[in-house]
């Protein structure tokens, strides 16, 4: 199908132990539908990458600025961002640094962080990089729901440890224009009504999502990586979202 030049460029972004392949599926169904897609691999995730576990937030931060400017082109589009889970950190102070640059932020099973905020703050400066968890333990933090043998597999095949420099560093805020863009929730493991119950109640993890002015809220029930459980039904959900930001 032509890509239709009068529609923003979409920009994904996955969460921690995940490459630009994490959105293979979803990538077909919105090339499909004439979307322009770039799914990033943040720095310190490229397997290949000898330097890889060096990589700090800012070089993260750096990357999804340099793709911006990428697809933008020569006449500045803004572009749309859609960030998985853990791609909250370095997605939360690119909106920070540049919102005008952004015509829309999609938080899949995510959401917006706040200043100072750290993953994992514990980790011994000695631990070099994070590796992905024994499933038995990450499914008491994030739900595997949707996700059958084959998947499970493929994501152990192919995660690459988070580095250390990333979940230590701390998230720098300092404009609250942020709160303004766009932004809409996709919500996988908690249903949406709950987010914005605990928002509005000021739980310290939705604090973000109680500031943002401009916010819509999309149910898809299924576990945290929808891109894999339902590809399908999230392409959808973002050609929605997407069509709002047309013209």
């Amino acid at each position: 199908m032509t890509t239709m030049t009068n529609e923003p460029p979409v920009l994904l972004v996955a969460g921690h132990w995940l490459g630009a392949w994490a959105w293979d599926e979803v990538v077909e169904h919105l090339g499909a539908a004439g979307r322009r897609t770039l799914p990033m691999t943040l720095p310190g995730l490229d397997a290949a990458d000898p330097e890889r576990a060096s990589k700090t937030l800012d070089d993260q931060v750096a990357a999804i600025e340099a793709a911006m400017e990428q697809a933008a082109g020569p006449q500045g589009e803004t572009v749309v961002l859609v960030a998985h889970s853990g791609a909250n950190g370095p997605v939360t102070r690119v909106l920070d640094r540049h919102p005008e640059k952004v015509r829309r932020v999609v938080w899949v099973d995510s959401g917006p962080v706040g200043p100072g905020s750290v993953f994992a703050p514990d980790l011994p400066d000695s631990v070099v990089e994070l590796p992905l968890p024994p499933f038995e333990a990450l499914g008491q933090f994030a739900s595997l729901e949707g996700l059958s043998g084959e998947v499970l597999d493929r994501f152990r095949a192919r995660a690459v440890p988070e580095p250390g420099p990333v979940v230590r560093q701390a998230v720098e805020l300092t404009d609250e224009a942020r709160q303004q863009v766009p932004t809409t929730l996709v919500c996988c493991s908690m249903r949406g009504a709950q987010v914005m119950e605990l928002a509005a109640a000021g739980h310290p993890m939705f604090a973000e999502v109680a500031k943002l002015e401009h916010v819509d809220v999309v149910d898809l029930p299924t576990g945290h990586w929808p891109m894999w459980s339902r590809p399908a039904d999230l392409a959808r959900v973002l050609l929605d979202c997407l069509g709002t930001e047309q013209g």
